[in-house]
């Protein structure tokens, strides 16, 4: 889980630092492209859109393998339960998810995408005129 846990959180990265640089191209360059500015302005929305929808997979793929790793868990615990001595391994506990670090790696897409949002409500659109 470690390793697509990385491997998700390195995909979000890759593709939202391109959207992102992709918005802000946009911004610095559409007067010279000839684009007016609601067209402009639509197209940094249409890439933040984008962003959300790769956070949105990314958090949902994490999500998946979490439920995923219980599931495992679980089904070894009854294992080790039959063949080693019942209570061998602690069953997961959902309310220890603040020391699994896919909280915190879901916790800085959510935050990430909440500071694009931001940036871009505040300074690119309205200054977009």
């Amino acid at each position: 889980m470690n390793e697509n846990t990385y491997r998700f959180l390195a995909i979000y990265q890759t593709l939202a630092t391109t959207l992102v640089g992709a918005a802000l191209a946009l911004f610095v360059g559409y007067r010279k492209w000839g684009l007016d500015a609601a067209t402009a302005q639509r197209g940094v929305i249409g890439l933040l859109i984008l962003a959300t929808v790769v956070a949105a997979f990314t958090i949902t793929l994490m999500i998946v393998g979490v439920i995923a790793w219980v599931d495992y868990r679980n089904e070894e615990c009854d294992i080790t339960d039959e063949i080693v001595a019942v209570g061998f391994r602690k069953r997961p506990q959902i309310a220890n998810f603040s020391r699994w670090y896919e909280t915190y790696v879901l916790l800085f897409i959510l935050v990430s995408l909440a500071v694009m949002w931001l940036l871009a409500g505040v300074f690119l659109l309205p200054a977009m005129n």
